[in-house]
């Protein structure tokens, strides 16, 4: 996969099938880290496997949808040894993925109603691993946020497609400089955290990536989806869900 001096890392994306790993491998990518919206760990893990092999590593992780619909801050973890549901309280959380020692990673800061505040990332600074500077889905002033977010709180940069369309995997990633050829690998360079830059399309590409992703967030985002996925609670990563033994009753804003 990586040729022992570099690895490239589209850091998350959410769809995972045999027209996305044929696009990353176009594109040049050693690693993937696929965190779908609203899926169980097992299952995550189960599909990262199937579509790993020698030339594509497949990582799995959570993007954990902490506090309300309404006021729902997303947090990237990778290495969960144990599922995290969705809908807790971002303090148990934080307090799950320090427990697990899993990498933490600040997916689109300050964006929309869907992230972490400068409030929130001042108080977790010291167990953020990395933080997004730079997404297909943000405005110029947007990047430029997190930019200075990163460099103020001291925090190492990453990137992604946040691929929920094909079409958008690999045009954004990050280039470590270190071999990368496990789940592992990836850990390590991100909680040392390794040498990287920053790479993306620019040009008329970036833009039409950054409308097509708007235009899907648009969609994602309705209220009847919303009320299809959560209302009954026996969703997969619902905390009230059988699966979680019970275990996070007393953090669930549900």
């Amino acid at each position: 996969m990586s040729d022992g001096v570099k690895a490239t890392v589209d850091c998350h994306v959410k769809i995972l099938n045999e027209a996305v790993v044929e696009r990353a491998k176009q594109a040049g990518l050693d690693v993937l880290v696929y965190a779908p919206h609203f899926t169980r760990l097992p299952e995550i893990r189960d599909q990262a496997s199937a579509y790993s092999d020698d030339d594509l590593l497949v990582v799995p992780a959570r993007e954990v949808f902490t506090g309300s619909w309404r006021n729902r801050k997303h947090v990237l973890a990778i290495g969960l040894s144990d599922p995290v549901p969705d809908f807790i309280s971002l303090e148990a959380a934080m307090a799950e993925f320090d427990r697990q020692d899993a990498a933490v990673l600040v997916p689109h800061p300050t964006f929309a109603t869907v992230c972490l505040s400068e409030t929130d990332i001042a108080q977790y600074a010291e167990m953020i691993d990395a933080l997004e500077t730079f997404n297909p889905k943000h405005l110029p002033f947007h990047n430029r946020r997190a930019r200075a977010l990163a460099r103020e709180y001291d925090l190492a940069p990453f990137t992604s497609s946040y691929a929920h369309l094909s079409r958008t995997v690999g045009t954004a990633y990050t280039v470590f400089e270190t071999a990368i050829d496990t789940e592992t690998d990836l850990l390590e360079a991100l909680h040392d955290p390794a040498p990287r830059r920053i790479a993306h399309e620019t040009g008329l590409e970036r833009w039409e990536t950054t409308a097509s992703e708007l235009a899907h967030l648009g969609y994602e985002n309705t209220w009847k989806k919303v009320d299809r996925l959560f209302l009954s609670g026996t969703e997969p990563t619902h905390p009230n869900h059988i699966a979680y033994e019970g275990r996070f009753d007393d953090v669930s804003v549900y």
